[in-house]
């Protein structure tokens, strides 16, 4: 017997209708199930350090935030970037920007900013520190909103101002002066120096001032005066010479004859002269003027200390007056007593 192997087309197999629809169901299921399978990504989502895992059937980046109602702001980060091709196990990281203010150079500047740091900030911003100046907080700090950042500018500068250099009084002896004498020989003159100071502004203001060097320009001059030794002044009297022992300043009153005429007898019982060729009498506190000392009266003459009153206490004098109107005339004054040798 013989058997004949024989191909045959399928396309001239006849199926039944009513395996057909199934099959085809069966087959489109399939490739659905292939595509889905195909296109799941299982993603990662991390905003602002929180972590959320979330399935998407979408191409993009972009796409997948939009089908999550994730917003993105104009300055917040992100990666990858929105047209990025999301792949499955994707990680997609973004950062909020948050609202700082930086105060700087006279200036309030509000930043809408998504960078991590405050240094990070100054650079992304164009904000250049110097080596000396002060920052708070430090430039490490995290970003939070509402951080308020003081920059102050710091800056050193070298200045020299001129300054007087005081001129001393130099006194020097002469015995042959009298000791209430005294002659400028030289007059003085002040001399300058230079300061260098080494100064600190803080946002232009000084806050410090040390100094560095000074430096004498000019010399000063010193005043050089002469002062008399000489124990005692000479008092010309009648063409002969009469030396003082001591002065004082006293308060002078005046005093006349009583009612007008007649003598005045003194307390030591003397009569009271006004003798301009002589010795006039005065009143004089016996304590300071022992009675019988002989005076020079500065503005008066040559006088006795010969009476005294009640009045007449410590560095006080009454002269004495032939007539009312004489001794009215004085009046009261302060003038120079020499006691005599």
């Amino acid at each position: 017997m013989f058997i004949i192997n024989k191909k045959i087309p399928l396309g001239n197999i006849k199926f039944p209708r009513k395996f057909v629809l199934p099959a085809l169901l069966i087959l489109v299921s399939c490739i659905l199930a292939v595509v889905l399978i195909t296109k799941r990504k299982d993603v990662t989502l991390i905003i602002d350090g929180k972590t959320t895992n979330i399935v998407t059937y979408k191409d993009t980046v972009k796409a997948a935030l939009i089908e999550n109602d994730i917003e993105i702001g104009e300055k917040d980060k992100i990666s990858p970037n929105l047209d990025a091709e999301l792949v499955d196990d994707t990680t997609i990281t973004i950062k909020r920007a948050v609202n700082v203010t930086v105060s700087v150079d006279g200036k309030n500047l509000d930043i809408l900013t998504a960078e991590e740091d405050v240094e990070s900030l100054l650079n992304t911003e164009g904000i250049a520190l110097k080596e000396k100046d002060k920052i708070i907080p430090p430039k490490e700090t995290k970003l939070y909103d509402g951080l308020a950042i003081d920059i102050t500018r710091v800056e050193n500068k070298t200045e020299t101002e001129s300054s007087p250099v005081e001129y001393e009084t130099v006194v020097k002896t002469d015995s042959s002066l009298p000791n209430n004498i005294s002659k400028t020989l030289q007059e003085g003159e002040n001399g300058e120096k230079k300061i260098t100071y080494d100064v600190v502004y803080e946002d232009g203001q000084e806050v410090s001032r040390t100094k560095i060097s000074e430096e004498i320009v000019k010399e000063p001059k010193d005043k050089i005066v002469v002062k008399g030794t000489y124990p005692a002044m000479p008092i010309s009297r009648g063409g002969s010479t009469m030396s003082y022992s001591r002065v004082i300043t006293a308060k002078a009153t005046a005093y006349w004859a009583t009612n007008g005429v007649g003598k005045t007898y003194t307390a030591t019982g003397r009569v009271a002269v006004r003798n301009t060729e002589g010795y006039s009498t005065i009143a004089v506190d016996p304590r300071v003027i022992p009675y019988g000392t002989k005076l020079f009266v500065q503005g008066y003459g040559f006088a006795i200390a010969a009476d005294c009153g009640s009045a007449i206490k410590g560095n006080t004098i009454d002269v004495f007056f032939n007539t009312k109107q004489e001794a009215l005339s004085w009046g009261v004054k302060y003038v120079k007593v020499y006691i005599l040798e």
